[in-house]
């Protein structure tokens, strides 16, 4: 293949193409008719030799070849688009910018809570939109409508871009007077009750069938491997309402560490190390190919960091 007699614009419809999984939205997308659209898928699986996009019972399914596509091809896009912008300063003291977050409940009480003092001394004007996983979708973030997603993720697209923000462990939550607050062991946290905790990814969850422990997550799994279960009362999203629950009643939350400490400080409640190996979790960051060479989305990044390094700095405090 000559690249010489490529039409560029091919790159840029098979791009929305993938992205969209519709002739008719990639067309309205880009503003033209639904028959250039058409003709333009043509030509792109006479270039490609491959159908790149069929129709199958769940609409218009990409290829193998067209996944293998998709992140070299927004990867170009991306570094074009970035060398043809002019090149701007971000200027955070100054700037009155949004910036629209996917977070979990998790990350929002603790990552996010020690960003807040770093935005009042640097960037006083800048506004956070925290949005929940519920209301988020992989393609919202695919297109820039939402600057970053930081959350647990078992995968992610291979077009985004993502960093690690921390490992973090886990420990369990539980009130002063819980009759384990002296006598802490495994034969004691399996015959409690216990809070589960947990919102991870995107989109709007489902209810949790107790019975179906494979899909409880992390800590149900280790106790799995171990032919243990833990009798779970209460389910939640919400670390928070999680904590209250263990401080004023007698069940166990088992935590991130990060957000037991919280607690740290409360005589009223008791933080112990789980009684059994839990292996850490990681809390990442996830963008746009769009906007990672943004002046400003480069900024927060490091912030971000910054912040994230900080916390990893802190003692630990379970016993």
């Amino acid at each position: 293949m000559n690249i010489a007699k490529v039409d560029l614009n091919l790159l840029v419809y098979l791009d929305v193409l993938l992205r969209e999984g519709s002739v008719t939205r990639a067309a309205n997308q880009l503003s033209i008719t639904q028959p250039a659209m058409s003709n333009g898928l043509k030509r792109l699986r006479d270039l490609f030799k491959d159908p790149l996009l069929v129709r199958t019972s769940d609409g218009m399914t990409p290829t193998k070849r067209a996944l293998e596509l998709q992140p070299v091809i927004r990867d170009v896009l991306s570094r074009l688009e970035s060398s043809i912008q002019p090149e701007t300063d971000f200027d955070p003291a100054s700037s009155n910018r949004t910036f629209r977050i996917m977070t979990s409940d998790y990350a929002e009480s603790t990552l996010l809570l020690g960003l807040l003092s770093k935005l009042a001394e640097q960037a006083p004007n800048i506004t956070l939109d925290l949005i929940t996983p519920s209301d988020v979708t992989f393609h919202d973030v695919e297109q820039g409508k939402v600057d970053m997603a930081i959350n647990r993720f078992e995968e992610l697209p291979l077009s985004f871009h993502q960093k690690v923000i921390w490992y973090d462990t886990f420990s369990c939550v539980l009130s002063a007077s819980h009759p384990l607050a002296d006598n802490w062991d495994l034969t004691g946290y399996l015959e409690s009750r216990h809070i589960w905790v947990s919102k991870t990814g995107f989109g709007v969850g489902v209810g949790i069938d107790p019975n179906e422990v494979q899909k409880l997550g992390w800590v149900d799994a280790e106790l799995t491997k171990l032919g243990k279960q833990r009798d779970i009362r209460v389910f939640t999203r919400h670390y928070h309402a999680a904590l209250q629950m263990a401080k004023t009643q007698n069940l166990i939350a088992t935590l991130p560490t990060k957000a037991a400490r919280l607690f740290a400080d409360d005589d009223q409640v008791v933080l112990k190390t789980p009684p059994f190996d839990i292996p850490p979790i990681a809390l990442k960051m996830a963008w746009s190919a769009l906007l990672h060479h943004d002046a400003g989305h480069i900024w927060l990044r490091r912030l971000i960091s910054e912040v994230a390094e900080q916390m990893n700095q802190q003692a630990p405090f379970t016993k």
